[in-house]
């Protein structure tokens, strides 16, 4: 993945599209995602934790036990809108969760103490 410090620029329009109501051109959005999985991944480092958001990305993040082999037993995966929102402080992750807009398992899968991130 690239540098956030770069990338910045996307996710600054990519939630200036969501805010005016229209959709994020699909290469901007791939890059704001990525560059605040990146910012997570820098901010909680380790490998317990695999966080998805499909289609444009995962990182592992979270100390703890290492996961090396097949499905990890901590995931929190989600929509592309959700990690934006959660990234930035838009949402909050409780609520989200309840919402049924974040599927988390696993003992170590709750990222609220990691977000909102901080933008670089």
């Amino acid at each position: 993945m690239s540098s956030p410090y770069i990338k910045s620029a996307s996710v600054a329009a990519a939630l200036s599209a969501l805010d005016e109501g229209r959709t994020p051109e699909r290469s901007v959005l791939r890059e704001a995602v990525r560059a605040l999985l990146t910012l997570l991944a820098d901010g909680a480092p380790g490998r317990s934790v695999e966080v998805r958001v499909p289609p444009y990305g995962a990182v592992q993040c979270v100390p703890g036990p290492r996961h090396t082999r097949g499905t990890p037993p901590n995931t929190v995966e989600m929509d592309p809108e959700t990690w934006l929102g959660l990234a930035t402080g838009r949402l909050d992750w409780v609520r989200a969760v309840t919402e049924g807009r974040v599927k988390a398992s696993g003992a170590r899968a709750d990222l609220s103490a990691y977000l909102p991130l901080e933008l670089r």
